[in-house]
């Protein structure tokens, strides 16, 4: 623990051999890194787009992988971890040279259309993702390709028992990051270079505790008026904590493939206007009655409805700049996406963001994200630290 067991991977290709062979599908074959490590458990080390990949599972017969030579010494390291589960692997080379390999660049079409014809699949319907690969259609012509997106998107809407497990323990390392966030922080430093300093704090306690696991943690930060754009100003690289302005955080950490989300408001000393210690106080009530509708039957978009309602009663309703979350699993940002119009129930296991926010030009922003594992009578907030004002005020 926490590595993902090699038996979700197995029983992940048992229900998709099921779901080929009902929708008359010779195979599935996967060329993008995040449904890559789905299927296959390989974090792909290159761009698809540069460096061509595909990872097949037929409907009969063993699953295989067509890899660049780029990725050879990757592979052995995974499997020696034993965290690859499709060790039936062919490399191609990037041009032409004296070695023992048949392939290259140029023909990997033809190599992965190879490797299907020993599974017996020379023609009929593969699923692909969008319009699937180019170069095996040249290749097969005789293959039709069906998009088969929609039901790569369901396969990763609930998760394994296991999965939430490693997505609590990555929970933990956020309330880890928060704490050092708030421990250190001082007016003047420069918030770019203190979220490099967290983010090294938070990366030394991840390799305490998973030595041996995949780890990375991406933070972005921005102070006082810059915080009332989401995702920052988009520039001012020599912005600055200041006294009695706010702090809007975002800590993003993946841990074997997972990812979670932690985002909190704080100030630096006492804020300085009642509008932000209202927006401050309207932003946590939001970001509660979100997470409290995350539960299997309730209607997705009840989340974001409560979040506004909530919002809306307090006069902020015009400084809503955003939905109120999205899915989270091996991506950041998974579907949906359309939380506000989406009507379908919440299913067990699912995994969202609560982060409602409000949006004020001059003064900031004020934000708290939980990621929320959907339970069957409650929801579980997996990244627990505390959102009380006392707790988020910097002493300076």
């Amino acid at each position: 623990m926490p590595l993902v067991p090699q038996s979700v991977f197995s029983d992940r290709a048992k229900t998709i051999r099921e779901w080929l062979d009902a929708n008359d599908l010779k195979a599935l074959i996967v060329t993008t890194p995040d449904n890559f490590y789905m299927v296959s458990g390989f974090h792909l080390d290159v761009a698809p787009w540069e460096r061509p990949v595909a990872a097949v599972i037929p409907a009969e017969g063993e699953p295989f992988l067509v890899m660049n030579e780029l990725s050879t010494n990757h592979l052995k390291f995974a499997e020696e971890r034993k965290s690859l589960f499709i060790t039936d692997y062919t490399i191609y080379v990037e041009h032409p040279r004296s070695i023992n390999r048949t392939w290259t660049r140029d023909q990997w079409g033809e190599l992965l259309a190879t490797r299907l014809a020993e599974r017996g699949i020379t023609g009929g319907k593969v699923g692909v993702e969008g319009q699937g690969p180019v170069a095996l259609k040249r290749a097969v012509p005789k293959i039709e390709f069906e998009d088969v997106s929609r039901y790569l998107v369901e396969l990763r809407e609930v998760k394994y028992p296991a999965e939430l497990e490693i997505l609590r323990e990555c929970a933990s390392l956020t309330d880890y990051g928060q704490d050092r966030f708030t421990e250190l922080l001082t007016p003047g430093a420069n918030v770019a270079a203190f979220d490099f300093e967290i983010s090294k704090r938070i990366m030394e306690e991840g390799a305490r505790r998973f030595p041996e696991d995949r780890f990375e943690v991406r933070i972005r930060s921005s102070c006082g008026p810059y915080s009332a754009a989401p995702h920052g100003s988009g520039a001012f690289c020599g912005e600055t904590f200041e006294k009695g302005e706010g702090v809007v955080n975002i800590i993003v950490l993946r841990l074997s493939g997972l990812v979670v989300e932690s985002e909190r408001t704080l100030f630096v000393g006492e804020p300085k206007s009642d509008i932000q210690r209202r927006a401050f106080s309207t932003a946590t009530d939001a970001n509660e009655a979100a997470a409290a509708q995350m539960i299997a039957g309730n209607p997705v978009s009840s989340a974001d409805a409560a979040a506004q309602q909530v919002i809306e009663a307090a006069g902020f309703g015009d400084n809503i700049n955003h939905r109120t979350g999205h899915g989270i699993g091996i991506a950041g940002h998974e579907f949906p996406e359309d939380m506000p119009f989406l009507h379908r129930p919440f299913k067990e296991r699912e995994v969202y963001s609560a982060e409602p926010g409000i949006y004020i030009y001059g003064v900031g922003g004020f934000r708290h994200d939980d990621t929320v594992i959907v339970g069957k009578d409650a929801p579980e907030v997996i990244t627990k630290r505390s959102k009380v004002l006392e707790d988020q005020i910097v002493p300076v």
